[in-house]
């Protein structure tokens, strides 16, 4: 009986990864949905230069803000690096918190996404908790083909940043943020012991299809660099 007990026991503890799996996958497929919303339609997205060049891109769905008057935000989400070769790395779990300025008045949900033009934003995030506009300089992102032409002298900031509420999409403040990695997410969807290096340097297990979606999303809207 003994040894059933211990039998049924391990076939559970396999079994949990998968399970711990799919809370992942739905955050993955919430994420490239919102990517491809947003790049869907060039009035409103983020500019294809700023886009192009970028470092690594991370989009948060559906960051909630709690309070009225002072409260704070949360949400979970992805960032994914590019290589020297221009391609998009698998997708590290991130989380995101911090006060809750900066979202249009009577919104307490949307969707953000965080443009990286160097790699010090993402090797802070790596090494631990990481505060936009403390430990790298943010700014509300400019959008649009309308932005396109004056991108390249306006374009001071490490980090700029986005939100998506009531259908609209616009550059948002988010100093104070932190970000940090969710290691938890990565090791349920990459296997256990998986650091956010192995996974931007591809040295992991191909990711299920919906993580893997994500990357694609981005490029699809990534232009090669001349």
């Amino acid at each position: 009986m003994k040894l059933v007990r211990l039998a049924l026991l391990s076939l559970l503890l396999a079994a949990l990864p998968a399970v711990a799996g799919e809370k992942e996958e739905a955050r993955a497929a919430d994420a490239a949905r919102v990517l491809g919303e947003i790049m869907r339609i060039p009035e409103t997205a983020v500019p294809e230069k700023l886009f192009s060049e970028a470092h690594a891109i991370a989009v948060i769905p559906d960051v909630v803000k709690a309070g009225l008057f002072v409260g704070g935000r949360g949400g979970k989400g992805l960032i994914a690096v590019r290589g020297p070769d221009g391609t998009w790395s698998n997708p590290s779990f991130i989380k995101l918190g911090g006060g809750s300025f900066g979202f249009q008045a009577g919104v307490q949900s949307a969707d953000v996404i965080l443009v990286f033009r160097s790699p010090r934003g993402v090797d802070g995030i790596v090494n631990g908790k990481f505060t936009l506009g403390a430990d790298a300089s943010v700014a509300a992102g400019p959008v649009g083909r309308s932005a396109q032409a004056s991108t390249d002298e306006q374009l001071k900031a490490e980090i700029y940043s986005y939100s998506r509420a009531r259908g609209l999409f616009a550059g948002v403040a988010l100093d104070g943020t932190w970000l940090r990695i969710d290691h938890r997410a990565n090791e349920a969807v990459y296997g256990r012991g998986t650091t956010p290096r192995m996974i931007f340097e591809g040295r992991v297990d191909p990711p299920p299809t919906p993580v893997v979606d994500f990357r694609d999303r981005l490029e699809e809207n990534t232009v090669p660099q001349e």
